[in-house]
């Protein structure tokens, strides 16, 4: 099995496996990706959790979520090589094709997201915007009250649950198929080539 490494935006190469390949590990996922990445989980856990019985601390949570999104948002353009969108967001077909090899086990392995790891972070970041705004809007005096609008807010937040729940299904599913821990990628930032 060989291994894939991109090798810019869009490009990638492909690496013959070996002792070498297999245990040199590589800086991957930056300070600020990994920090942005926990911090949304507790953040948002908080949030779902505060919905009904802590208002304060659930606005408190949605607005730093949205910090935290718009920063990552900035950070896409100009951080790190695999924090930019230009080195994981793939078109459709290039996610399906993705999905159709790894449905057969033969997806080749990415040192960044894959195509279809890419296309999770952009769904759950448009989400999660949709989230904040809806909420943002629930304050102003066009939404206060607004069953509809609160109903949509709810809506995305269940809707971003089965979203979690699919990327940790597909985390799981990437670390078996190329054994590797990529939870702990995002704890460490390194990765083997």
């Amino acid at each position: 099995m060989s291994i894939r490494s991109d090798a810019g935006p869009g490009g990638s190469t492909t690496l013959p496996p070996g002792p070498a390949a297999a245990t040199a590990m590589v800086p991957v996922w930056d300070k600020l990706v990994r920090a942005f990445h926990w911090s949304l989980v507790v953040l948002f856990v908080v949030a779902y959790a505060t919905a009904e019985d802590a208002e304060g601390l659930h606005r408190f949570a949605g607005y730093c979520i949205a910090a935290l999104l718009a920063l990552r948002v900035v950070w896409g353009f100009i951080g790190s090589r695999h924090a930019r969108f230009t080195d994981f967001v793939r078109s459709p077909r290039a996610v399906l094709a993705y999905l159709k090899l790894a449905g057969t086990h033969r997806a080749p392995r990415y040192l960044g997201h894959n195509p279809a790891g890419g296309a999770m972070t952009i769904a759950l970041m448009a989400m999660i915007g949709g989230i904040c705004w809806t909420g943002h809007l629930m304050t102003t005096s066009t939404g206060w009250g607004s069953e509809a609008l609160e109903g949509v807010h709810a809506a995305l937040a269940n809707g971003t649950l089965l979203l979690i729940g699919l990327h940790l299904l597909g985390n799981l599913f990437s670390s078996v198929l190329h054994r590797e821990n990529l939870t702990r990628s995002m704890i460490t930032g390194l990765k083997r080539t």
